[in-house]
């Protein structure tokens, strides 16, 4: 595989947090003030674009990062059945005072009929909270297109699976061509194994670029394509 250019950015040389982020007014993580990272899990979801988070983050923690990780349902524990018939317990729902950042996966996009996205898009009390928080909010494939529905890509730079960047762009976001796209108080992640690089890339901008390498050749992964940033 050639590698393409990955736009790498040490925390200090990104100014810290990005101003207004999550956790802009705490500071860089830290082992008292770890990085609080929930993902959502709900029926339907793509196994791949929630296990990458979940391999990353976890990784990050056995090595002494300063990161902390959840799996969370919409509102109540539940087992989930994910897009390939994986099935997950879920032992707790969504906290968003808990969390720092909040991860939505894609799954389910071209069957609207059917679990996935398009359940999470119809829930308006979900969509609701969503736009409330305080955490930063993530979006994977096309779980982007559930934040699209939340309103929060409206006028902003954003990107996602190639399937659905037509129905982004007509939502009102302007679709960058880019496997990561941070705008700041919003990052979203191109197709299904874009994942590793959403994850990768919050690691970095949180926890620092030495750590992260270090994470990465662990892995055996080399990150792919750019980070789109404001």
């Amino acid at each position: 595989m050639q590698r393409r250019t990955f736009l790498r950015a040490t925390t200090l040389s990104a100014g810290g947090v990005v101003a207004g982020g999550p956790a802009a007014a705490a500071g860089p993580a830290t082992a008292a003030n770890p990085l609080r990272v929930q993902v959502l899990m709900f029926d339907g979801v793509e196994e791949q674009d929630f296990v990458a988070p979940v391999e990353v983050f976890g990784l990050a923690a056995r090595m002494g990062g300063a990161v902390t990780h959840a799996l969370v349902t919409p509102d109540r524990p539940a087992t989930v059945t994910c897009s390939y018939g994986l099935r997950v317990d879920v032992d707790r729902g969504w906290s968003p005072h808990d969390a720092d950042v909040l991860v939505v996966p894609g799954g389910g996009y071209t069957d609207r009929d059917g679990p996935g996205v398009h359940r999470l898009i119809a829930d308006t009390r979900f969509l609701r909270r969503l736009t409330g928080v305080q955490a930063l909010r993530v979006g994977i494939c096309t779980g982007v297109m559930v934040l699209s529905a939340a309103g929060l890509t409206k006028g902003r730079p954003a990107t996602t699976h190639r399937g659905a960047r037509a129905d982004l762009a007509a939502q009102g976001a302007t679709v960058v061509d880019a496997r990561v796209v941070d705008d700041g108080t919003l990052v979203t992640g191109g197709g299904i194994t874009s994942g590793l690089e959403v994850s990768l890339w919050l690691l970095e901008r949180f926890l620092g670029a030495q750590f992260t390498q270090r994470v990465e050749q662990v892995l055996e992964y080399e990150r792919r394509g750019t980070v789109w940033r404001a």
